[in-house]
C-alpha cells in the first residue's frame, strides 16, 4: 500500500501559520466536531464564541474575530494530523475533518477552455475512454485554438457560437463554456465532504474517472467572499459523456467531494487576487506505481472567481448559511494508465495531492464509495450535538 502520512510542512501554506487558518475536528470526547484556530502555539477550539464554520463566515471580519478568539488548546496541528489519516486512527484523539458544515456545497463547470474540450469529447465519445483519443483529434481539428481569448457572452464569443451552430459542431457545453450563463451545480450536501487524510470516493461502476484539482471560495450568505480553501472534485467522466442528465450521479456519491486542509480567510495575507494568480498541482501515486502529475493555472479561468459567486448568489437565489463554490480546473489527466489510447481513470488506493502555495495540501486516499465510511452525521446530529454542549 502507498503511503499517507500528514506533516506540518506538507500540509500548511507556504508561509506556514502566517495566515488567519480555520478547521473543524472531530473531537471524541464530546462526540462531535469543533471550529479551530489552526496557530503556532498548536489546535485551538473556538466553538464557545463560533459553534459553526458558518457562524465565523458570517461575521463582518473573520479573519480578525479568528485571530482574537482564545479558545481551549486541544493539541498540536502534527499530533492531530498523525491521527488524521484513515488507516492509522485512534478513536479516542482529535483528527481533522473538511473546513465547513453548514454552507451549501456548490461548483462552476466548464470554467477553462481546457476542461471545456474535454467535456465536448466526452459528450461526443458517449461516455467511451476508448474513443476518446480519437474525438480529441477530431474536435481539436474543428474547433482549433479561435476560442482560446473568448471571454464569455462577448459579441465575438455569440458570433462564434452562430459559425459552430452552422457547422454542426455545437454542444451543451460549449454553450455554459462561451455562453452568457455559467454552470453552477450541487456538488455534494452541506456537512457531506471529507477532509485532508480522509478517504475519497468514486462509483465502482465507472471506468472513466478522474480527480479535478480546484480552488473553493467560502462565500457569506450576503454573497460576499470571505476565503478559500482546496477541492476535490471527483468526477465520473463516463457517465456524464453517456448523458449530461447523469451529472448528479457523475458528481454527487458518497465521499466524492474532498475539502481542506484548512479555510484560510481573507486578510492582509491573502486576498482574492491571489486566489486569481493561484497555480494548483496535482499529483496521482498508485499502488501499481503510476505516477501523474499536472495542475491548473487560475490565471486562465475564462470566467472571474467573482462573476461565477454573482451568477450563484444574488437576487434569484439566496443561501442562508452561505456557500462553498468550487471554481472549476483546466486539467484533465489523458495520459494512458495501461493500454494505449484508455487514458487516465483511477485505481483504488491512488493517493491524490492538490497544492496550493498560499492554501496548503489535501491529500486523499481513493476507494470505491461504497468502501469508504459512510456519511452519518449531517445537520441534524450536529445541531442536537451543539445543543448537548450548551453552544446553541
Amino acid at each position: 500500500m502507498a503511503s499517507l502520512a500528514l506533516s506540518e510542512e506538507k500540509t500548511l501554506p507556504e508561509d506556514g501559520f502566517g495566515g488567519a487558518l480555520a478547521g473543524r475536528v472531530w473531537r471524541p470526547d464530546v462526540a462531535g466536531p469543533s471550529v479551530v484556530a489552526v496557530r503556532t502555539e498548536g489546535i485551538f477550539d473556538v466553538s464557545a464564541d463560533f459553534p459553526t464554520m458558518r457562524d465565523l463566515c458570517e461575521i463582518p471580519s473573520p479573519a480578525e474575530a479568528l485571530r482574537h478568539a482564545e479558545g481551549v488548546r486541544i493539541g498540536s496541528l502534527a499530533d492531530i494530523l498523525a491521527h488524521t489519516v484513515r488507516e492509522v486512527r485512534v478513536p479516542d484523539r482529535p483528527r481533522l475533518l473538511a473546513p465547513v458544515d453548514l454552507q451549501a456545497i456548490k461548483a462552476a463547470g466548464v470554467t477553462f477552455v481546457e476542461s471545456m474540450l474535454e467535456r465536448v469529447i466526452e459528450e461526443r465519445a458517449h461516455g467511451s475512454r476508448e474513443g476518446a483519443a480519437k474525438e480529441r483529434d477530431a474536435i481539436a481539428g474543428i474547433l482549433g485554438g479561435e476560442f482560446s481569448s473568448l471571454k464569455p457572452g462577448s459579441p465575438a464569443a455569440m458570433r462564434l457560437k452562430h459559425a459552430l451552430v452552422e457547422r454542426g459542431a455545437w454542444s451543451q457545453y460549449l454553450e455554459v463554456g462561451i455562453g452568457p450563463d455559467a454552470e453552477v451545480f450541487t456538488k455534494s450536501q452541506p456537512m457531506s465532504a471529507v477532509g485532508c487524510g480522509d478517504n475519497a470516493g468514486f462509483h465502482s461502476g465507472s471506468q472513466w474517472n478522474n480527480p479535478e484539482p480546484e480552488v473553493a471560495l467560502a462565500v457569506a450568505s450576503s454573497g460576499r467572499i470571505v476565503g478559500a480553501t482546496l477541492a476535490n472534485d471527483v468526477n465520473l467522466r463516463d457517465f456524464e459523456g453517456r448523458s449530461a442528465l447523469l451529472l448528479g450521479k457523475a458528481k454527487d456519491q458518497n465521499a466524492s467531494c474532498a475539502l481542506g486542509p484548512f479555510l484560510r480567510f481573507f486578510d492582509s495575507t491573502f486576498s482574492l487576487d491571489d486566489v486569481r494568480r493561484a497555480s494548483i498541482t496535482l499529483r496521482v501515486e498508485g499502488e501499481d506505481g503510476f505516477l501523474l502529475e499536472g495542475g491548473s493555472s487560475m490565471g486562465k479561468i475564462s470566467r472571474d472567481p467573482a462573476d461565477l459567486v454573482a451568477q450563484t448568489l444574488g437576487p434569484n437565489h439566496a443561501y442562508p448559511d452561505g456557500l462553498v463554490l468550487l471554481l472549476g480546473t483546466m486539467y484533465a489527466p489523458v495520459a494512458d494508465r495501461g493500454a494505449p489510447g484508455m487514458g487516465f481513470t483511477h485505481k483504488s488506493g491512488d493517493i491524490v495531492s492538490i497544492g496550493a502555495a498560499k492554501l496548503g495540501t489535501l491529500v486523499n486516499r481513493m476507494r470505491p464509495c461504497e468502501e469508504c465510511e459512510r456519511w452519518t452525521f449531517g445537520t441534524s446530529s450536529l445541531m442536537r450535538n451543539l445543543a448537548r454542549r450548551g453552544l446553541i
